[in-house]
């Protein structure tokens, strides 16, 4: 196979967060231009064919960067995350050198509000570092608001983001950050909010106080999520086309 529009990462770490999710960091041999939001193809080899098992995983990061940062979750029945599972660090993984995906910011509008469930916040991660780097280093003055609201079942399955968004809302007044769990009775000492993204978006939404003819929405993770979101978003008058959406359905059943 002609591997000369792919990139040889190295495995460098990865953080388990439950048996089935975990952050996978991975070093390129050189900065990764893409756009916030966008998605890398990532491989490992298959020995019996020769060829890579490839998958798209969203990318955390933010772009210009050689170590790459992807939240990826487990499917015990698919190709390939269970082989990444089985890595060591030092490993080679394979990306494609495009990365590509259309899930990136809309920048007709000022204020963006994003809704996720679990590994689904990643694209909004990346947006959220690289319009901070911006500002620090003066390649935009006016930062786009942006609310991201993180669900899981429970509060270890948000990963790292939590105290990393949390402290960079209370830092930067265009940035909230609201996570979310819907089974609080297992964890009594959470006290975050509660209840499904779709459950608590409409709140939000009302309280955020911002002009909704000049707001974008997005949605990305489970597509149960999605759906009943984006009607949510759509009652409250965003046209259809500044709501935007990344389902992760394949990727779970195939990955």
């Amino acid at each position: 196979m002609d591997l000369s529009g792919y990139s040889a990462l190295t495995l460098v770490e990865r953080i388990d967060f439950a048996d089935d999710l975990a952050l996978f960091r991975m070093k390129a041999p050189a900065p990764v231009d893409f756009k916030p939001g966008q998605y890398a193809t990532l491989g490992v080899m298959d020995d019996a064919t020769g060829r890579p098992l490839l998958r798209p995983y969203s990318v955390a990061s933010a772009p210009g960067e050689e170590m790459m940062e992807f939240f990826i979750e487990r499917v015990d029945e698919g190709k390939l995350t269970p082989r990444l599972w089985e890595l060591e660090e030092g490993a080679e993984i394979w990306m494609r050198d495009k990365l590509v995906g259309r899930f990136v910011l809309d920048t007709s509008c000022r204020h963006h509000l994003m809704a996720a469930t679990v590994t689904g916040v990643g694209p909004y991660v990346s947006i959220v570092r690289d319009q901070l780097r911006a500002l620090e280093t003066g390649a935009v003055e006016t930062p786009y608001r942006v609310m991201i609201l993180h669900g899981a079942s429970h509060s270890w399955e948000l990963g790292r983001y939590v105290p990393e968004l949390t402290t960079l809302a209370e830092e930067h007044d265009w940035l909230s950050y609201v996570p979310t769990v819907s089974r609080p009775w297992d964890e009594t000492e959470w006290a975050g909010e509660t209840g499904r993204v779709e459950d608590v978006l409409r709140k939000h939404l009302d309280g955020w106080g911002v002009p909704l003819d000049d707001t974008a929405g997005y949605t990305c993770g489970h597509p149960q999520m999605i759906d009943k979101a984006q009607g949510i978003l759509a009652r409250a008058g965003l046209p259809e086309e500044v709501i935007h959406e990344e389902k992760y359905f394949v990727e779970r059943v195939s990955a």
